[in-house]
Formats: C-alpha cells, sequence, structure tokens
C-alpha cells in the first residue's frame, strides 16, 4: 500500500503535546470562503440534501444507485473525498424558540398551550434527530489560489453529478463550516455559536475558540469531550454482500453521532497495473502449490479453495475495470458517538455493533487511536487510520448515505410527521420559489382539517392578513375563535353584506394600465354568468368598450365611488348595438333582477386580519360568480396590504369551480375565469400573498391546462387520500413512482404525500381529539 504511505505524510503534524484544546483541533487556517488548511492540505466541505431512496421503488432504487455510482466515478484523481453523515439530537432551547408559540396574553393562549402540546408529544414519539449530510474533498496544492480553482471545478462537477439524483448541494460558508464543528464539540449549546472573521482577526484571537469544548481528553478507548464522552469505531470486517440499508440504520440510532465515508479513487491505469500484480501473484502461489505436488506424486490434487477463491475475485476483478465501468476505490468507514457517561457509552457501542453483525458487517473500536481517529470523522478533510478497504464502485456504492427527503424549515410550521423517518416536518411556504398550493383529497380524506391546522397556526404564530372563500360554511366557528370575522354574502337578503364587483384599488394590475386587467375579470364574469361557450369576439369588444366608459371618470383620482354591475348594465342598454343589448339582458338577473347581491357599492369596512366569506347562500347559480368576485375582492386587498407591508395569505375551498368550463371540455373559447385566477397564482408571489386551492376533483381540475400548470408549478402541495383516477393524473404529473403513490391509496383521513419544492415526502398528521382545536377543525358527522 505505498499508496497511502505516500498520502500519510501530508496528513499528519511534527508531533508535539498540545498545550490547550484549541491546539488539538488539527486546522492551520481558515479562510473566508470557506478553505480550510489542514496538515498539508487544504479541504472544502458542502452540505447535500437527502433524495427518497427508501420509498422509491425497485426500479427507482436501482436507477438512483447507478446514478449514484456515476457520481462516484466522477469524484477528483488524486483527492480525498468524505462522505459525513452528522446526527445531532434537537436542541430543546432551540426547538422552543423557532417552533413553540410565545403566549401572547389573550384568550387565544389556550390554542397556543394546546399547539404547542401536539409538537412537543410529537417530538418526544420522534427519535428527535436532525441529520444533516456534507461532502468534504481535501487535496495537496501548493496555495489557496491554486486549491480555490481545483474546488471550483470539483463544486460544479458535484452540483452536476448529484442533481441526476434530485439531490441539491450548496456550498457552505467558514461560519457554516465552523459551526457544524461547534455543534459536535459543544452538544447542547449549539444556540451560543458566534463567529464574526472580521473581528476575531482584528483583536487576534483565535479562530478555534469559538468551537473548542472546555476539555477533551484522549484515553485508550474512548475520549471525554466536555461532559460528555465519546467512541471512534472503524469497520473493519466488510461481508461478502452488504445491504444498501445498513448505513442508515446505523444512523437511525437516536444518539449524537458523526459516521465519515472517505473514499479516494485510484487512476484506472494505477488500479489495472495493481490488479495484474495481484493475478500474477496469486498465479504465482497457485504455481508453486501445484508444483510441490508433483514433487509428492500427487497429480490429480485439488486447487486448495483460498487460492482459487483469490484467483476468482480478482479476476472479477480486473473484469469490473475493464468491461463494466467500475473504478478501483480505497474506502474507509468510521463512526463516532456520544454519550452522557461511560456505562451509556458501552450499551451505546454494543448496540451499534450489533446493527453491523446483523449486516455481517464488524465494527471494531480503535484503541490507542481515538485522537487520529476523531480526526478521521471531523469533515477536516484528514484520514489518519489505515484501515483502509479496496473497492470497486458498486462497492462502494452500497454504502448508501441516502435513505428519504426531510422537510425542516427554519421559522415554519408543524404540518405532521415523516411516515418514513419519524421526524417532524416543519414547512416554511416563504421560503419557496412561490409559496401557492393546493391540498387535495376525497370527501373525508382530511383537507379542510389540514387547511385549517395551517390556518389557525399561522392566526396563532404570526401578524400575517388571512382570507378564506368558504362556499360550504365550514371555516365560520374556528374564524370567529381565532377572533376573526366571518361575512355572509346571501342572495336572498337584500339588506346583507355586499361586495362591488367592480371595485378597483389604485395600483389594480401591478402598474400596468388598470383597465385591462379589469376588462378581462368582467369577461370571466359574464363567462362563469353565461357559459364559456357564450361570449363572442363582438362581444369582447363591446364589454371593452363599456368599461372603458364607466371607469373614465374614477380613473382620473380615485376619488369617489367605483361604478357597478347596474352601471354597465346601463351603459350596454344606451348603445344601439344589438349585441350590447343582449349582453345586458344576460346580465339583467344579476343587477336589476333578484340575484343582484354583487351590484351593490360595497358595505364591508372591516380591518380584521382574519376574514372567511361565507358564500353557501348564493346557491349554485351564483357560488361561481361568488368564487370569481371574491378573488378580484380579495386581489384588491392583496394590493392594499403590499403597500403597507402585510403579508396575506388566501384559501379558497372547491377551487375546482374556476376550471369548470376548462379547455378540456371541449370548448374553444378562452376561459376567462381561469385564465384570472391564473394571473393572481403568478401575481401573489410578488404582492407578498400565497394562494391555497381545496379541492377533492383533482381529475377534473387537471382537464384543464390552465389548473395542469398551476398544480405543476405549484411549490406546496398536500395530498391525501386520492381516488384512482386522481392518483394516476397526480402521478403522471408529480414523477412520482407507485411506492410514494401508495400513501394516498386508501390511506387514513391525515394521512398522505406532501411536495416541499422538490421533496416529496409521505407524512401522517392526526390531532388528539380531547382538544377544543380539534372540536373547532373537525366536521366529521357525529363529532361534537
Amino acid at each position: 500500500m505505498i499508496l497511502f504511505k505516500h498520502r500519510r505524510s501530508a496528513e499528519r503534524d511534527t508531533f508535539s503535546v498540545p498545550r490547550s484544546v484549541q491546539k488539538s483541533i488539527p486546522i492551520k487556517r481558515i479562510y473566508q470562503d470557506g478553505v480550510f488548511q489542514v496538515s498539508g492540505k487544504f479541504s472544502k466541505t458542502w452540505r447535500f440534501f437527502d433524495v427518497n431512496y427508501a420509498v422509491a421503488s425497485p426500479e427507482k432504487q436501482r436507477e438512483l444507485f447507478m446514478t449514484y455510482c456515476s457520481f462516484l466515478n466522477s469524484l477528483p484523481i488524486g483527492a480525498t473525498a468524505k462522505i459525513t453523515l452528522f446526527n445531532r439530537q434537537l436542541n430543546q432551547k432551540d426547538f422552543g424558540r423557532t417552533l413553540l408559540m410565545p403566549m401572547q396574553g389573550d384568550r387565544r393562549d389556550l390554542y397556543r398551550n394546546e399547539y404547542n402540546a401536539l409538537v412537543l408529544g410529537k417530538a418526544a414519539e420522534s427519535n428527535n434527530l436532525i441529520q444533516e449530510k456534507y461532502i468534504t474533498i481535501s487535496a495537496e496544492k501548493k496555495s489557496v489560489e491554486e486549491a480555490r480553482a481545483f474546488f471550483s471545478r470539483v463544486g460544479t462537477d458535484l452540483t452536476t453529478g448529484l442533481s441526476r439524483m434530485s439531490s441539491s448541494v450548496r456550498e457552505i460558508t467558514v461560519n457554516d463550516r465552523l459551526r457544524l464543528l461547534h455543534d459536535f464539540y459543544r452538544p447542547g449549546e449549539e444556540q451560543l455559536f458566534r463567529f464574526d472573521l472580521e473581528d476575531t482577526i482584528r483583536k487576534g484571537h483565535d479562530f478555534r475558540d469559538c468551537i473548542a469544548p472546555d476539555c477533551i481528553s484522549f484515553q485508550k478507548n474512548h475520549y471525554e469531550l466536555g461532559d460528555h464522552v465519546g467512541r471512534t469505531l472503524f469497520l473493519r470486517e466488510y461481508a461478502s454482500f452488504i445491504s444498501d440499508e445498513m448505513i442508515t440504520e446505523l444512523m437511525d440510532y437516536p444518539r449524537n453521532m458523526m459516521l465519515s465515508i472517505d473514499i479516494i479513487p485510484v487512476a484506472m491505469d494505477e488500479a489495472v497495473s495493481d490488479i495484474r500484480k495481484r493475478i500474477m501473484s496469486v498465479e504465482s502461489d497457485i504455481t508453486r502449490w501445484q508444483q510441490r505436488q508433483n514433487q509428492s506424486n500427487n497429480f490429480t490434487a485439488n486447487i486448495p479453495y483460498d487460492l482459487e477463491q483469490m484467483r476468482s475475485e480478482t479476476k472479477e476483478f480486473m473484469d469490473d475495470l475493464m468491461s463494466r465501468d467500475q473504478r478501483m476505490m480505497l474506502a474507509l468507514v468510521t463512526l463516532t458517538h456520544l454519550a452522557d457517561n461511560l456505562e451509556q457509552l458501552d450499551q451505546d457501542t454494543e448496540a451499534l455493533q450489533a446493527i453491523g453483525r446483523a449486516r455481517g458487517c464488524q465494527f471494531n473500536i480503535l484503541r490507542y487511536q481515538q485522537e487520529d481517529a476523531l480526526n478521521t470523522v471531523l469533515p477536516l478533510g484528514l484520514k489518519r487510520i489505515d484501515a483502509t478497504r479496496t473497492l470497486t464502485t458498486e462497492c462502494t456504492a452500497v454504502l448508501m448515505p441516502f435513505k428519504s427527503q426531510e422537510i425542516q424549515d427554519a421559522g415554519g410550521i408543524y404540518y405532521g410527521v415523516n411516515a418514513v423517518s419519524h421526524n417532524l416536518i416543519i414547512c416554511n411556504r416563504g421560503n419557496l420559489l412561490n409559496g401557492n398550493g393546493f391540498i387535495t383529497g376525497v370527501s373525508g380524506s382530511g383537507k379542510s382539517m389540514a387547511a385549517k391546522q395551517e390556518v389557525s397556526a399561522l392566526a396563532l404564530s404570526t401578524d400575517h392578513d388571512i382570507i378564506i372563500v368558504d362556499p360550504e360554511r365550514e371555516y365560520g366557528e374556528l374564524v370567529r375563535a381565532l377572533g376573526g370575522e366571518v361575512i355572509t354574502i346571501s342572495a336572498s337578503d337584500p339588506n346583507g353584506c355586499h361586495i362591488n364587483a367592480l371595485d378597483l384599488s389604485e395600483g389594480y394590475g401591478d402598474g400596468k394600465e388598470p383597465l385591462v386587467m379589469k376588462s378581462e375579470f368582467i369577461m370571466s364574469l359574464y363567462e362563469q354568468l353565461m357559459g364559456a361557450d357564450k361570449i363572442e369576439p363582438q362581444e369582447k369588444s363591446i364589454i371593452d368598450r363599456s368599461v372603458g366608459n364607466i371607469y373614465r371618470e374614477y380613473l382620473k383620482n380615485y376619488q369617489g365611488q367605483p361604478p357597478t354591475l347596474k352601471d354597465l348594465y346601463d351603459d350596454l342598454m344606451k348603445q344601439v348595438n344589438p349585441e350590447a343589448h343582449r349582453i345586458a339582458l344576460a346580465l339583467e338577473l344579476f343587477t336589476v333582477g333578484s340575484l343582484n347581491v354583487f351590484s351593490h357599492q360595497t358595505n364591508i369596512n372591516t380591518k380584521s386580519r382574519i376574514l372567511c366569506f361565507d358564500i353557501q347562500d348564493l346557491g349554485e347559480n351564483l357560488k361561481s360568480v361568488g368564487l370569481l368576485v371574491m378573488l378580484d375582492a380579495i386581489y384588491n386587498r392583496v394590493i392594499q396590504n403590499r403597500r403597507e407591508g402585510k403579508y396575506t395569505h388566501v384559501y379558497i375551498d372547491e377551487i375546482y369551480l374556476f376550471f369548470a368550463n376548462g379547455s378540456g371540455s371541449g370548448h374553444s373559447i378562452t376561459n376567462y375565469s381561469s385564465e384570472f385566477l391564473y394571473k393572481c397564482w403568478k401575481r401573489f408571489r410578488k404582492y407578498g400573498a400565497t394562494l391555497t386551492g381545496i379541492t377533492q376533483n383533482v381529475e377534473e381540475c387537471l382537464l384543464s391546462n390552465t389548473a395542469r400548470m398551476m398544480f405543476a408549478n405549484s411549490e406546496f402541495l398536500l395530498m391525501l387520500n386520492q381516488a384512482t383516477t386522481d392518483r394516476e393524473q397526480l402521478a403522471r404529473l408529480l414523477g412520482a413512482s407507485d411506492t410514494q403513490m401508495s400513501y394516498v391509496d386508501n390511506a387514513p383521513a391525515g394521512h398522505g404525500l406532501i411536495k416541499v419544492g422538490g421533496a416529496i415526502v409521505p407524512f401522517a398528521n392526526e390531532l388528539p381529539k380531547n382538544t377544543e382545536l380539534y372540536r373547532l377543525m373537525s366536521t366529521r358527522p357525529g363529532e361534537d
């Protein structure tokens, strides 16, 4: 193993007894871009994210495995790659600060207490682990400039290779890298990390002061780290067959631990030369054995099993290199774990070794080498343990670091528990490219419960505005309990609440000509009244002309009252064109007739930040119209909130009504209703708002090309139990595997899949029934 001796020389410093804890940390120099100089090498670390390997179909798993093999083959020659999995238990102080709702001293603290108890209970049931994955590349370079150029090329290759597995890669800064080491060296004090490179340089302080533990002592078979003890193991014996689940099983053990896989790719010419020498050595051994047998007149003796096995394995290794796109890799697996005391440490060591033995592998304790072993495990870029094994690419890829995607966003709210890893799902929709989304599921699957839970969490923990369009009168009690206002729009109450369908705020249309968008809205309204196939091109021109007539005075300074549908009706009746009269007659029922609820000036003037528009009493004839008018009124409110710096969350139940006459139904006329919704869908993001559609009729929605684009471009999707045809449509749209879609097939209420960005995760979200929040949210018959 001359190769190892050559590489070891750069990884060890001249021996000296460290005079302080800081001196025992083998980092010589750090740079602003995250490059570290460790011993005679430079290293840089990237963070990468999990993929859904465990829940993928067998075909998809094989595809991911082969893609991972290609990634390993792309690792740079002449450098060491260290894949590190870091498990740390959830810090309770940090957890309380970021996830639990602070009390406000109002009557809604009861609900906040219930929410906090729910989250704490689910956290206690989970393994309480946060797992992060890193890859560190280290190489010998003459200067930091040369190292930076090398790491720039490597970073591009890493991003390209892992993106083929749908895993993203993020380059971490010097602060992130020091925080990683701080979190390991000082468990339970994660929130205390503070570091400013410029301030440290100005004061002349040692940068290791911010990460060093209070004390560190290395013993025969363990080390003491502050108030904790730790031990490092290494994979000594490999099984002839290793399951791709072994690494994730080890990392599921609920302790603070770090596992690293060091990989040194060997150049192909060097690998082939080495294997040829091994083949020649084995053949020489066999020849000498046969000569000895011949000298003893034993001409029929069989070659010993061990020699025959060595001949077969070396030839197979050569075939792998020459014809199966395999490369030779030198691999080392090390694992370090922490405990509160030595007794617990011994128990944990035995448990981890048992996991290895169950897979035919043997993990041994490194005796009198704990310091070198710890520095090997940590993502510094060092390899100070001589226990490597020669493997092919596929054998190395079996040490699979992927299991399932996690959703744990900073500043997010609770959505349930990951059904695979049992970790909490914490999502912050504000961090996504766009926060818009859908909640779908058959009746009784828990979709309204999921929407109400999100509304409750936002109402209790933020000061954001929340607006709900409620066609089925499901949200009223919850909204009132949260301090909001319910506005009931009824066609049968002439003295009730009215909303002017033609309201127009200053800034309407995002700075463009406001009449253009308002004209499109009125066409979509007319379409809802008459049907998509009833409006002709000449009628569009007439509507556009009348819109300009009735808004001309109001748009001069936005003073006074805006026009109403009655004004539009009167302007159409004044025209001599028979088509204008036809349009006016179509509007008559909704302007001067009995369904004139949207033709009056708006008489709602509420400042409540939580609004629920109850449109159940509109009946079937006006419900789709009501949804459209509500959306336009909400659009005006969102514009006003944008000026005031307020964030807005909008929820529209029964959103499928917007697509009832979509392009998939055979109409050639443009569906203005869905187009108007789509424009809001695109514009709300830059207005500081999110729009959430709730529906059980996914297949009906997806008949519309507009709806299909909205689903495909939504970064958030909560899927509960789906009908068979809906599952098929969603699977094709999202590219989800059959294994993933099985989580929405006959799923219990509150169980399903959640899509956040590129992550699709199975979840379970069951609320305790003995709470006031559950009583307010439940719509299940028989539950009071």
